[in-house]
């Protein structure tokens, strides 16, 4: 059986912790949008031609609840999911987990962003369909 979810893995860096060793929460939110990159790179590269092109991505909402403290060098799976599929928007779910050492895993956040499609230049743009290329990339990911 495939996995529900596409999956972005990550070493947590020095740079990403404050003082006291923990993960600052805005990192978690950059995480969300690197998985989403990575997810177009990897199953939806027409759809990046398309963002050269006219198409937006517009983050709406995004949200983040955590459950375990992370620090450097914790191997890390943020894992993707479809949770709703709009005529215009996007929302996705995120899981990450910390991966241990001896095959275990900790869901240490759960997140969660909402995307709108837009066209059009800077100054005018107006919500346009969700791309075919990109609801059939998404497809196997529907929680």
């Amino acid at each position: 059986m495939t996995a529900k979810y596409f999956e972005y893995l990550h070493t947590v860096g020095f740079e990403e912790t404050n003082l006291v060793g923990n993960v600052y929460y805005v990192n978690y939110l950059r995480w969300q949008g690197r998985c989403r990159e990575m997810f177009l790179k990897n199953r939806a590269p027409e759809v990046l031609a398309d963002l050269q092109d006219d198409l937006k991505l517009f983050t709406l909402k995004v949200d983040c609840e955590f459950f375990a403290e992370i620090t450097a060098f914790d191997d890390l799976s943020i894992r993707m999911r479809l949770v709703e599929l709009g005529q215009t928007q996007v929302h996705f779910g995120f899981d990450y987990v910390r991966l241990d050492a001896g095959g275990g895993e900790t869901l240490v956040a759960r997140g969660s962003q909402r995307v709108a499609c837009m066209r059009g230049p800077n100054t005018r743009t107006a919500p346009t369909r969700v791309p075919e290329a990109l609801a059939r990339a998404l497809a196997p990911y529907a929680a």
